[in-house]
């Protein structure tokens, strides 16, 4: 390995626990859902690792260190002859730490060339950004009900049923802002909901659309219907997810 001395480096923060991520890289069915389908990983020293992209090009190589949740090293080639890196051509060392946001996911890759160092940047750059859409799209996968609650909490006339109801939903320090309310924490978002009530009576807000998530990041458009069911209304919010998939951050747009 001493003269694998090209060295490529990248740093993401993934919006999930270091546990959940640390997954990826020891259960082959999440292994392959970043990679393509038939990739497969035998997480420890001296196991197989197999990637089949989804452009049917192949790649293998083998586990060289596994220190659960934090580090994962392995060696990876192409089996194409025409591929400048072959089967246990470079190294691949992730290191996985904790942060405030999520995990920070930081990545080596050791190789033989700097033409070969070269073709890999934006592959990871893409790979990477794959990886952490799988994570945080599995981490949020009661996303759309966990919105359908937040939006009917604002209808919600019992104060300690609108609490609970944002409790199970969101952080114990959720902040939600939009043009009329900047408020920090669930008591205070209840105390908002209650206010808005009397401001806006009879109004329900409904989500209108899809939920749609990137990176633990959700845009959610609304619609405000009157008692009478008509619109009086429509916008669009932007949840922010912790790292335990529960909502963080809300700002509100009207349309």
């Amino acid at each position: 390995m001493s003269a694998l001395e090209h060295v490529l480096e990248r740093t993401v923060v993934i919006r999930a626990r270091r546990e959940t991520v640390f997954r990826y890289f020891t259960d082959s069915e999440r292994f392959a859902a970043w990679w393509g389908a038939g990739s497969t990983i035998d997480a420890r020293p001296g196991g197989a690792l197999r990637i089949r992209h989804p452009n049917g090009a192949l790649a293998s190589g083998e586990v060289v260190e596994v220190v659960p949740p934090r580090l994962v090293v392995f060696t990876y080639g192409y089996e194409d002859p025409a591929k400048p890196v072959r089967p246990g051509g470079s190294r691949v060392v992730v290191t996985l730490d904790e942060g405030e946001d999520g995990t920070v996911l930081h990545l080596r890759h050791e190789l033989p060339t700097a033409a070969a160092r070269d073709e890999h940047v934006q592959g990871w750059r893409y790979q990477l950004a794959v990886f952490a859409n799988v994570v945080t799209r599995e981490m949020s996968a009661a996303l759309t009900p966990a919105v359908d609650a937040f939006l009917a909490a604002w209808s919600e006339k019992d104060d300690a049923r609108r609490r609970t109801a944002l409790a199970t939903i969101a952080t114990d320090d959720v902040t939600f802002a939009d043009a009329f309310s900047c408020t920090s924490g669930i008591d205070d978002l209840v105390a908002h909901l209650a206010a808005a009530q009397i401001h806006m009576p009879g109004v329900v807000l409904e989500r209108a659309g899809d939920v749609r998530q990137c990176q633990g990041t959700a845009v959610v458009d609304w619609v405000a219907k009157g008692s009478d069911g008509a619109a009086r209304g429509r916008g669009t919010n932007v949840f922010e997810l912790a790292p335990d998939g529960r909502v963080a951050r809300v700002v509100g747009f009207w349309g």
